[in-house]
């Protein structure tokens, strides 16, 4: 349909509204213009006053008797709605979106609890000897990334403690690779990841039987998932079984990681 003036905007309505501080004066300035008194509404303790007992042109507002310094007084711009494009607090819903959001030139901040973190990856870039049938902790010496900056030790403990107030359910994985170095032979070994030195992996871990020695690069690996609590520690084991009871080694890019699962 035709109309006279500028199309409205497609946006939230709301009237302006001014708060004063009253004194013993018949005199007040307005915060917007106005024609008459006819586009306020005028407010002295609550009770709306009626034009004429007040008159008001451009910003200024006279009052026919004088308020004292513990009146309310406020007034609502009738003539001015305050027009903007952001909705009420809390007044949008699912029911106003769209089957489909568009994020893709749009930057999104997540709260802390919707994110995989405390975090971490680290690599072992040495190799390390291990001696016959004995329980050897992992050496994973070289950080690739964590989110907490030094929850994981990778000087001297080889180990991830949980950081104060990130409790929760943790998802935690590791692989080795196993080299029987020059010419031992291994007939087995296992992998086992521990917290606070207790296996949650089932005590044995992953346990490899080697049919031909001597060992070559051979792969083994671990995952759980797991409670843990802020001062909690995560550590990777490792144990092997030689023939000529020599020893063998872990060798360079196995890892050790994990991260908190949102809940």
């Amino acid at each position: 349909m035709p109309f006279i003036g500028n199309q409205p905007a497609l946006s939230y309505t709301s009237f302006a509204k001014q708060d004063f501080t009253t004194s013993a004066t018949t005199s007040y300035t307005l915060d917007y213009p106005v024609a008459n008194e006819n586009e306020l509404a005028l407010f002295i303790n609550f009770v709306r006053q009626e034009p004429g007992s007040y008159s008001a042109s451009g910003t200024s507002l006279t009052l026919t008797s004088a308020t004292s310094a513990s009146d309310d007084m406020y007034a609502i711009f009738l003539g001015k709605a305050v027009q903007t494009v952001n909705p009420p607090s809390g007044s949008v819903g699912t029911s106003q979106l769209g089957s489909s959001l568009d994020f893709s030139s749009k930057t999104i901040t997540l709260a802390s609890n919707m994110k995989n973190t405390p975090a971490f990856l680290v690599r072992n870039s040495a190799s390390q000897s291990l001696s016959d049938d004995t329980v050897t902790k992992v050496q994973f010496n070289s950080v690739v990334y964590d989110t907490e900056s030094g929850a994981y030790d990778n000087v001297t403990n080889y180990r991830f403690t949980v950081p104060s107030g990130q409790g929760g359910k943790y998802a935690v994985y590791s692989k080795i690779i196993i080299d029987s170095e020059v010419s031992s032979n291994l007939d087995g070994a296992v992998i086992d990841i521990r917290k606070n030195n207790s296996s949650i992996t089932g005590g044995g871990g992953n346990e490899a039987i080697f049919l031909s020695n001597p060992v070559r690069l051979t792969p083994l690996s671990q995952f759980a998932a797991v409670q843990l609590n802020a001062g909690d520690y995560l550590e990777v084991f490792c144990r092997i079984e030689a023939t000529d009871a020599t020893g063998g080694r872990v060798n360079t890019n196995g890892n050790f990681g994990a991260y908190k699962i949102i809940e």
